[in-house]
């Protein structure tokens, strides 16, 4: 059985599918990839260019380097793609459907990683700040966010 991977931006303008295997499923902590990613780190795991298709809408692309481009939508600005200029692309892992089912297993440029990572599941956890199931409700009914899953049309034709 083929394994089959979807995902996209959050707006749901830009949508892929990858077939096989995911690999090098990994944390990047380069300076680069923390400024693409707007985060301390960018989890990243690469699929054959040959496995790989754009189900909806094309991504924009930066060229952050020489060899490297990053693909992005440009209509909400979500970070989905690295390509090396190699046979395979790399996908943001938390762009993914389904993104809990591929744990990274490494980390790369260390050099770059926050010294404090360690400690973030040590923080105080502000309950006063989690949202109430009311709370929830109110956002999920007004939320304009693609969801995990592959759609004929979006958006809804009956969205405000």
């Amino acid at each position: 059985m083929t394994i089959v991977h979807t995902g996209g931006c959050q707006c749901g303008a830009v949508r892929y599918r990858a077939t096989g295997e995911i690999g090098f499923p990994h944390l990047c902590h380069c300076r680069m990839c923390q400024k693409a990613a707007g985060n301390y780190f960018m989890p990243l795991g690469g699929v054959k260019w040959a496995n790989f298709s754009f189900s909806r809408g094309e991504p924009a692309w930066f060229q952050s380097s020489e060899t490297v481009r990053r693909g992005f939508c440009e209509k909400c600005g979500t970070p989905l793609f690295y390509d090396g200029s190699s046979d395979h692309i790399s996908i943001t892992l938390g762009s993914l459907d389904d993104p809990q089912g591929l744990k990274p297993r490494l980390q790369t440029n260390l050099a770059r990683k926050m010294p404090w990572f360690g400690e973030l599941d040590g923080l105080q956890h502000d309950t006063a700040m989690d949202m109430t199931p009311d709370e929830e409700t109110r956002i999920a009914a007004s939320n304009h966010q693609h969801p995990d899953h592959d759609t004929d049309v979006w958006p809804p034709e009956n969205r405000p």
